[in-house]
C-alpha cells in the first residue's frame, strides 16, 4: 500500500476544495482593553505561501492561534475549506486539526522520545487504524523529505538546531495537511540553516502542494519563500502585496518592516 493510499484508508476519500482554502472576515479579538485584532480580514489561496509581518505584540500568533481554534475570536469568521472553524465543538476541531499543520516556534517535540517516536505520536493519536508496517513506512518517507533518515533512535537532545527543526518539520508534515501555519521558521537558526528551512519549506510545498501562512521578523526568509506579504498593524490588515511591491512602497509605516 502506498502512502497515498494510506492517506485515503485513514481519513476516506477528499474532493478537491475549489476557491481559498482559508478565509478569515472580519476578526475581532481583545484581551482586557487590549485590542490585538480589530476587523482583520484576509484569505489565503490554494498552494500559497502568506507571510504575516508585523511587530512584537502585533497579534499575529493570536492569529494563527485562532485558525486553530486555539483562541476563540471575539467576533468574526475564520473558514477553513468552507467550514467555519469559530462554531466547531472539540471534535470537530480535532477532526479540522488533521488538515492543518502547525510548526511551533520552539519546534515542541517530546524531549523524552526518539525522533521516531515523535513523528509516530500523531500518526497513533489520529491515524489508529493504522498498522505498524504502514506507521514504520511513513516515518521513514518523513525523514527522508527532511534529509534526516540517520536520526531515527536520536534523542532531541542530541540534535542541533537546524536538525530539531527538519524533525519538527517533519512531524507537521507526517499526515499530510493541506494548510501548514509556520510561526517564526528560522528565528535562532544561523543564516546558512536558516537558508536550508526556507528552501525545506519551499521543496515540501511543492511536493505536498500545502498552503501556508508563515509568521516571520526574518526579511530574508520573507523574500525567499513569500508568494504574498501581509502587514499586521493596528489589529488590521494595513497592506497585502508581494515583497518587491511592498519593498518599494513609499509608506513610512511599510518601508520600516523593509529598510
Amino acid at each position: 500500500m502506498n502512502i497515498g493510499a494510506i492517506k485515503n484508508k485513514a481519513e476516506g476519500e477528499q474532493q478537491p476544495i475549489s476557491g481559498p482554502v482559508i478565509v478569515i472576515e472580519h476578526l475581532y479579538k481583545r484581551f482586557g482593553a487590549n485590542i490585538v485584532l480589530e476587523d482583520f480580514s484576509l484569505s489565503v489561496e490554494r498552494e500559497e505561501n502568506v507571510v504575516v509581518l508585523g511587530k512584537s505584540g502585533a497579534g499575529k500568533s493570536v492569529l494563527i492561534k485562532c485558525i486553530i481554534g486555539l483562541l476563540k475570536p471575539d467576533k468574526g469568521k475564520i473558514l477553513v475549506f468552507g467550514e467555519d472553524v469559530t462554531s466547531m465543538d472539540e471534535d470537530e476541531l480535532a477532526k479540522a486539526r488533521t488538515k492543518i499543520g502547525f510548526l511551533f516556534q520552539a519546534n515542541a517535540l517530546y524531549d523524552s522520545m526518539t525522533v521516531r517516536e515523535n513523528l509516530e505520536f500523531p500518526l497513533r493519536r489520529h491515524w489508529t487504524s493504522l498498522g505498524e508496517t504502514e506507521v514504520g513506512k511513513m516515518v521513514k518517507e518523513a525523514l527522508e523529505n527532511v534529509g534526516l533518515t540517520h536520526t531515527s533512535d536520536m534523542m532531541p537532545a542530541e540534535l542541533s538546531g537546524g536538525m530539531l527543526k527538519r524533525i519538527a518539520l517533519a512531524r507537521t508534515l507526517i499526515l499530510k495537511p493541506e494548510i501548514i501555519l509556520y510561526d517564526e521558521p528560522t528565528t535562532g537558526l544561523d543564516p546558512v540553516t536558516a537558508r536550508e528551512i526556507d528552501q525545506l519549506i519551499l521543496t515540501l510545498q511543492k511536493k505536498y502542494k500545502t498552503s501556508s501562512i508563515i509568521i516571520s521578523h526574518d526579511m530574508n526568509c520573507v523574500r525567499n519563500i513569500a508568494d504574498r506579504v501581509i502587514l499586521l498593524l493596528e489589529g488590521r490588515c494595513y497592506a497585502d502585496g508581494t515583497y518587491k511591491t511592498l519593498e518599494s512602497s513609499s509608506d513610512p509605516k511599510i518601508n520600516q518592516f523593509f529598510q
